[in-house]
């Protein structure tokens, strides 16, 4: 288990928000739990101090719009500061994705790229893999709970920063036949994302149960405020689970540390 730290972009500054407050049709429904007065180096150059390899950069603004430029100004600085220790993601396709790993991304993290009208996409994960890699290729399934008509839960994936559903659920399933097309998966449980209120338990044992028989490197964030959080993600995967901690962590306005979080994952 290891802690994944993480640098969210938001019209050009570092912010942490609430996942599931993003509306593009309503921009003041944006609920902001940090805006941080340091750029995205400044927390890139702490990563590499601590050593803490394999975080995210996430840009949170509509790929094709100023504020989407700024977010990438300020990834690139991020990149340059920690060459190699970091993933990107937002926006990503075949085109852009070589910029970023020409600046230091070790992957590029992609979801809407490889969806199309709700469907998994395979022609577009093919173009994805042809242009960076397998060894390069992060797949994000971040997902929310829909709850049917019998009252089952089921956790699909959504897209365009976690507006729009898709039809593919995540499941031991879908996770193990997806792994053979990644190198990882990235998975924010968006209902809780920025929420510091627990983590989505139904889904972190879905994603720790396929990580404990697989081995396969995943990464959990979603609603981690506590300690408790953390050893409960530990019981729930046996200890294999990655996790990354946001609104919660001290360096963005949280009351956990990094220090006593690597221990707790080191526990």
């Amino acid at each position: 288990m290891r802690l994944r730290p993480c640098i969210d972009i938001h019209d050009g500054k570092v912010k942490q928000i609430v996942g599931g407050s993003i509306d593009d049709k309503n921009r003041s429904a944006l609920t902001q739990n940090f805006v941080s007065r340091k750029d995205a180096a400044f927390y890139a150059d702490l990563y590499k101090e601590k050593n803490l390899p394999g975080g995210h950069i996430i840009l949170l603004n509509a790929k094709g719009t100023p504020e989407y430029e700024e977010d990438r100004k300020q990834a690139l600085l991020a990149l340059k500061a920690y060459p190699g220790g970091m993933m990107i993601g937002g926006g990503i396709s075949p085109k852009t994705a070589g910029e970023f790993l020409d600046a230091g991304a070790s992957h590029v993290i992609v979801t809407s790229y490889v969806f199309r009208d709700g469907k998994l996409d395979r022609e577009k994960l093919s173009e994805m893999l042809s242009a960076v890699g397998k060894e390069h290729l992060v797949l994000d399934l971040s997902c929310r709970k829909k709850i049917d008509d019998a009252g089952n839960e089921h956790f699909l994936v959504v897209t365009d920063r976690w507006q729009k559903f898709t039809e593919l659920e995540v499941t031991m399933e879908t996770l193990t036949e997806l792994s053979s097309s990644c190198d990882e998966f990235l998975i924010h449980a968006a209902d809780v994302e920025g929420k510091k209120a627990g983590i989505e338990e139904p889904l972190c044992r879905v994603l720790g149960a396929f990580q404990e028989a697989t081995g396969f490197p995943v990464t959990y964030a979603g609603g981690v405020h506590s300690l408790d959080d953390v050893r409960l993600l530990k019981r729930l995967s046996d200890g294999h689970l990655d996790f990354t901690v946001g609104s919660a962590l001290d360096l963005f306005g949280g009351k956990l540390s990094l220090e006593e979080l690597i221990a707790a994952a080191n526990e």
